[in-house]
């Protein structure tokens, strides 16, 4: 197998910024979807789910839970009236 060199930690000033100063940047404008699992899920936000279901977790730029859905229809049919840059998480 390939060695992979160490990762160097390089400094970003993106993670230094205020709430305020992310706001100014449009972070209020952007939200991320990520498909999780009911067992991730509980461990951050109560939740009453199976472990082992598909959920559809909307978060705002700051990292904040704006939804917890049950498909990706529903994400969909949320985010229609709103204006919103998205970005999927994998």
């Amino acid at each position: 197998m390939q060695e992979r060199p160490e990762q160097e930690t390089t400094y970003n000033p993106l993670r230094e910024l205020t709430p305020a100063q992310f706001m100014a940047l449009g972070g209020n404008a952007v939200v991320f979807i990520r498909p999780i699992k009911g067992e991730k899920l509980v461990k951050f936000l109560p939740a009453d789910v199976g472990s082992d279901e598909d959920l559809q977790l909307v978060m705002s730029g700051d990292g904040s839970p704006l939804l917890v859905a049950d498909s990706e229809a529903a994400v969909v049919e949320w985010l229609a009236d709103k204006n919103f840059g998205v970005v999927a998480l994998h």
